[in-house]
Parts: structure tokens; sequence; C-alpha cells
């Protein structure tokens, strides 16, 4: 089990959140679960998740995805994500 950190800004979280719940079976298609999102005290609209990956292969698949990006976009995430995966 490895754990995968994703790091980045929102326009607005309020806006945000429904997109981030709406895309859950796509994660877990990939192994992706335990979802935790945290928000900085000093703006809201900074964001750190953290997650449970079954499989490191996988997870970076996942986290290189159009599918990902689009959604990411979609969603109103500013700029390119900072992504780590730790095992």
């Amino acid at each position: 089990m490895a754990l995968l950190i994703i790091e980045h800004k929102v326009r607005d979280y309020a806006a945000w959140r429904p997109a981030y719940d709406a895309d859950e079976a796509n994660r877990q298609k990939s192994g992706i679960t335990n979802g935790r999102v945290y928000r900085k005290a000093e703006d809201e609209n900074d964001l750190a998740l953290l997650f449970d990956a079954a499989d490191v292969a996988e997870a970076r698949s996942w986290a290189a995805s159009e599918t990902l990006k689009h959604t990411m976009a979609k969603a109103g995430v500013l700029g390119a994500p900072r992504i780590s995966i730790v095992a």
C-alpha cells in the first residue's frame, strides 16, 4: 500500500467539492481509496489530498491520465497539481 498526495489550489472550494465527490468511482477503479481532503488554515482554497493507493504503477497512471486533468480543470483547479507517491 502506498500513499498518494496531491496538492493544488482551487478557484472556489465550495464549487470544487461536489466535482471531487462525484469522481469517487473513477478513483476506486484505479485502486485509489480512503481520500482525505485538507485545507490550509491560511488559504481554504489551497488543498492537500491524501489517498491510499493499492498499486504504485496504477496510481501513477491514474495521476497522469487525461481524465484526471479534465476533471481537475472542470472543477476549478488552478495551475498544475503537485503529485507525490510515497510507499
